[in-house]
């Protein structure tokens, strides 16, 4: 979240191996791009910045941090056996109503 919006902060990435080298950004979807994930979850993240930084080209931190969100309140939802398609349902009437 430190990256989002004008005031984001810089973040120094450093890249291991043989060509080590230094960079400097804020932009939530290099940082992405430059970070190993394993997480298949995390992966549907790195993909959603990755298609709102080619579709638009800006708010890469601001969509993943709003999706992650969204997953981060669906895992309470079904800890409180809230069947997973409810869910989805309740996503996509919400996109209805926007």
């Amino acid at each position: 979240k430190s990256t989002l919006g004008p005031k984001g902060m810089d973040k120094i990435l450093l890249s291991s191996g043989r060509d080590a080298s230094l960079m400097v950004t804020n932009d939530g979807a290099t940082i992405l791009k430059n970070i190993g994930v394993d997480n298949p979850a995390a992966k549907v993240l790195v993909d959603m910045s990755r298609v709102q930084d080619d579709e638009v080209g800006d708010g890469t931190t601001s969509v993943t941090v709003l999706a992650a969100e969204l997953l981060r309140e669906a895992e309470s939802l079904i800890a409180k056996k809230i069947h997973p398609q409810t869910i989805i349902a309740g996503w996509r009437e919400a996109t209805k109503a926007a």
